[in-house]
């Protein structure tokens, strides 16, 4: 319990000793009227990997808080029967119904990409709880300009960069959203949300080892070096993070060296 009077709040925030917004930054930036509203109907959840949450067309009817080193990713499932990855939500954000009003059909899958816990509460009733707490709204609408722009981005990197910088830059948004050098993440995830063949991302994963960026064993990545992986890494991952803090100071996690 943090004593009163040295609570720390965010620009956005309510305190961070909230536990029921502990383990994920969006939950401890809604207005605290907003939290207490939906907090007797947040759910704890376990999220394991390559679960979905939502697939294309399927009607949203809750939103999901990762918590801590939970990682989500909005994929785009094509005919023959890739994916690829559009955004990646972790303990910054939610995913599912943050702006829409009422459940709405999904576009994408929402698939678990790194196995951890969430906060699950209906749209129902966090449409309810933005009514309660104006100001609520106003953050998840911020959020979704952030989450919009992560998916702009992602589009200009696929088309416009190589694949050892789209690489760099993926190890570096999971790597803040852990907070820890080991990356449970296997080569084939890897490849599968860059929607490239395994031998690629093997023959980078070799190159970023022989430089000291990372080390690899089976499921595991661990980050050696993020200043290698910082000169490796195209201008998106700089981008969607200046984006972050312009629009949600504080938010976006703050990266370990």
């Amino acid at each position: 319990m943090v004593p009163p009077g040295s609570r720390k709040t965010g620009r956005f925030g309510i305190p961070a000793g909230q536990s029921r917004a502990a383990g994920n930054q969006l939950l401890r930036f809604l207005p605290k009227a907003a939290i207490e509203f939906i907090a007797p109907h947040l759910e704890r959840v376990a999220l394991t990997r390559g679960q979905s949450l939502f697939e294309p067309g399927d009607d949203v009817t809750h939103a999901h808080f990762p918590l801590d080193g939970a990682v989500v990713a909005l994929v785009l499932p094509m005919q023959d029967g890739r994916v690829i990855e559009a955004a990646t939500i972790g303990r910054e954000g939610a995913i599912g119904g943050i702006v829409s009003l009422g459940s709405k059909p999904a576009y994408a899958r929402a698939a678990v990409q790194i196995p951890g816990e969430a906060m699950r509460v209906s749209v129902a009733r966090l449409e309810a709880a933005k009514r309660a707490a104006p100001r609520a709204h106003d953050v998840l609408v911020r959020y979704a300009d952030c989450l919009t722009a992560q998916v702009l981005q992602a589009v200009a990197c696929a088309a416009l960069h190589p694949l050892e910088a789209r690489c760099a830059r993926w190890l570096l948004m999971t790597h803040d959203r852990l907070q820890q050098t080991e990356l449970p993440l296997t080569q084939e995830a890897l490849a599968e949300m860059l929607g490239v063949a395994r031998t690629y991302v093997t023959r980078i994963a070799t190159e970023l080892k022989s430089r000291g960026a990372i080390s690899y064993s089976r499921g595991t990545i661990r980050i050696l070096s993020r200043s290698q992986l910082e000169q490796t890494a195209c201008e998106c991952y700089v981008s969607v993070r200046q984006h972050f803090d312009r629009v949600l100071p504080g938010l976006y996690p703050r990266p370990e060296h």
